[in-house]
């Protein structure tokens, strides 16, 4: 685990001023290559707000749609939302109906009976 101070030298050298490569870097902190481009990954693909989406408007109307009928399809759902005025994909809102629809599983009670007690 490298400490904090260097992991800001090597953004600061790959990022920033510098643009050196990963070798270059490896070498001038005496480090392995894969510690270098683990430090530089780590920070890369990380966002700090979630994404907007085309969805995002009509994320009331698929919540109030999927509590009154859960069972109802997505590729119905993107008819209805479609007339409302939604321009992206189905595949975008079946993604988003997966993660929206309530679970439908049934709560039981497992029972605990010993080999012999069935009989």
């Amino acid at each position: 685990m490298i400490s904090p101070e260097i992991r800001v030298r090597i953004r600061h050298y790959f990022f920033y001023a510098e643009h050196w490569k990963v070798g270059t870097i490896a070498s001038e902190l005496g480090l392995h290559a894969d510690t270098v481009r683990r430090a530089i990954e780590s920070e890369r693909f990380r966002s700090s707000y979630p994404r907007s989406s085309a969805l995002d408007a009509y994320a009331a109307f698929l919540h109030q749609t999927l509590d009154q009928h859960p069972r109802l399809r997505a590729t119905r759902l993107y008819q209805m939302v479609r007339d409302r005025g939604y321009t992206g994909s189905v595949s975008q809102l079946r993604r988003a109906v997966a993660r929206m629809r309530p679970s439908l599983r049934e709560s039981y009670l497992r029972l605990q009976i010993f080999p012999g007690e069935q009989g």
